[in-house]
C-alpha cells in the first residue's frame, strides 16, 4: 500500500503522507519516506514534506507501541533515525502542517528548516506524557531546539497542545497561513530555499546540527529500552 507520494515540481521535492487514516508513522510510512528522502538527495533541491487536508501526522502508530516488545522498539527506533535524518538532510526541508500533528506529528515540524501550518482547529504538540508514555530522548531534545525556553516545560513535561497561531508562538512553527493558502505559500518558500548554495546549506546544517544528532543515536536505542521497561511494555 502506498502511504507516501512523491512528486517534482521544478527543483522540488514534493513529499505528501496519506495512508487514508491518520498518517500514523507506521513501519511502511517510516520506509517510504526514507525512500522519498533518497530520491530527493539526488533528484531535487528541496524538499516539502506535508500531510493531507487535515492531517499532517498522528504520530507512531499506538497499535505497535501498546504491543510492546521488538516491534514496539523497532518502530521507536527506525521513526527516531528517520527523524534525525530529516533533521540533518543536506537540503532544505519545508514542512507543511495542514492540520493536525500531534506526538511524532510535532516532531516532524521540529525537524523541517522552515515550518508552516495551517490556520484552523488543529492541535499541534506532544502529548505523550498525557497518554502514559515517557518521551524518549530524542523527541524532548527535538523539541528544546526548536521551542523558547519559556515554554519548554508546557511544551514536553506538561503534555500542551496547541492551536497553530499558538504553536507559532512557542515554536513549533514558523508561519500559519489560511488551509487554502498552504501549499502555495510552502511550495513558493521550498522553491525559494531550492536556489541557496548547496554546499554552503549542506555544510553548514551538518555543523550547527550534527553533534546533536550523533549524541541522539547514540543514547538512543538503551533510552528506548529504558522507556519500554518502565512501562511494562
Amino acid at each position: 500500500m502506498t502511504h507516501v507520494r512523491y512528486e517534482l515540481e521544478g527543483d522540488v521535492a514534493v513529499v505528501t503522507m496519506d495512508d487514508g487514516k491518520a498518517n500514523a508513522l507506521s513501519p511502511p510510512m517510516i520506509a517510504q519516506l526514507g525512500e522519498a528522502l533518497d530520491r530527493a538527495t539526488s533528484e531535487a533541491k528541496a524538499v516539502l514534506l506535508t500531510g493531507r487536508e487535515g492531517k499532517l501526522c498522528a504520530g507512531f502508530d499506538l497499535k505497535i507501541l501498546m504491543q510492546g516488545g521488538q516491534a514496539a522498539k523497532d518502530l521507536f527506533v527506525t521513526g527516531g533515525q528517520l527523524l534525525l535524518r530529516i533533521f540533518e538532510h543536506p537540503q532544505p526541508v519545508v514542512v507543511a502542517s495542514p492540520g493536525h500533528a500531534i506526538a511524532g506529528g510535532a516532531l516532524l515540524l521540529g525537524v523541517g528548516d522552515l515550518r508552516i501550518g495551517a490556520d484552523g482547529p488543529f492541535k499541534i504538540g506532544l502529548n505523550e506524557v498525557e497518554i502514559g508514555l515517557p518521551l524518549p530522548i530524542f523527541a524532548h531534545e527535538i523539541a528544546r531546539a526548536r521551542i523558547s525556553a519559556r515554554h519548554l516545560d508546557r511544551a514536553t513535561l506538561l503534555a500542551t497542545v496547541y492551536a497553530p497561531r499558538e504553536a507559532a508562538e512557542v515554536g513549533w512553527l514558523d508561519e500559519v497561513v489560511a488551509l487554502d493558502a498552504l501549499h502555495a505559500r510552502a511550495l513558493a518558500e521550498a522553491k525559494r530555499l531550492a536556489g541557496l548554495n548547496a554546499h554552503a546549506f549542506a555544510f553548514s546544517k551538518r555543523s550547527m546540527r550534527g553533534e546533536l544528532a550523533d549524541r541522539l543515536r547514540e543514547v538512543t536505542e538503551a533510552n528506548l529500552v529504558e522507556i519500554l521497561t518502565s512501562t511494562g511494555r
